[in-house]
C-alpha cells in the first residue's frame, strides 16, 4: 500500500459501505426529517425530548454519512491479499502476544464486514510493529502504559470476509 492513510477495502466492503452511505443519505435523510417535523408540530421544542433525540440521531446520522463518504473516496480498492507468510493489511494474523495466542484481522473495522474477528489497525501500535514481519519472528510494541509488549508471528491468513 502506498500510503499509510489509505484505507484498503475489499471490493464487497466498498460495496456494503456504497449502500450503507446511499441508505443514509437518502432514506435515512427523510425517515429523520419527519420525525424531526412531527416532533416540532409538538409545540415548545425545549422541554421535547422526541425533538432533541431526532437532532442527536440527525448529528450522529450526518457524521456517518461523512466518515463513509470520506472512506469510499479515499479507498484503495482491491483483492485481500493471498496468504503468503508475511503480515500486510487485509490479512488474518495469529501471533503469540504476551505468550497468549491471538487471531485478529490487520486492516480496518470496515473491511471486517459481519466477522467476530477482532480488528487492529495497520498504524496502532501493535499493527506498525508486525506489518512485513514474516510468519516465526518476534518483535515487540510498545502499549500504551509504556511497556514493551512482546509479539510472535504464528500465521498469516488469507482474509474471507
Amino acid at each position: 500500500m502506498s500510503d499509510e492513510n489509505v484505507p484498503f477495502l475489499t471490493q464487497e466492503a466498498y460495496d456494503r459501505l456504497a449502500a450503507e452511505h446511499e441508505q443514509l443519505s437518502t432514506v435515512g435523510r427523510e425517515e429523520i426529517a419527519k420525525r424531526i417535523e412531527a416532533a416540532r408540530e409538538e409545540g415548545d421544542l425545549k422541554e421535547n425530548g422526541g425533538y432533541h433525540a431526532a437532532k442527536d440521531e440527525q448529528g450522529k446520522q450526518e457524521a456517518r454519512i461523512r466518515q463513509l463518504a470520506a472512506i469510499l473516496r479515499d479507498a484503495e480498492i482491491g483483492e485481500a491479499p493471498e496468504a503468503d507468510g508475511v503480515v500486510r493489511p487485509g490479512t488474518v494474523i495469529t501471533a503469540l502476544i504476551l505468550g497468549d495466542e491471538e487471531r485478529f484481522l490487520l486492516g480496518s473495522r470496515e473491511i471486517a464486514g459481519g466477522t467476530d474477528l477482532d480488528v487492529y489497525s495497520e498504524v496502532s501500535p501493535l499493527g506498525s510493529a508486525i506489518i512485513d514481519m514474516k510468519v516465526g519472528e518476534k518483535g515487540s510494541y510498545e502499549a500504551p502504559n509504556g511497556k514493551s509488549i512482546p509479539v510472535e508471528i504464528v500465521a498469516v491468513e488469507t482474509f474471507e470476509g
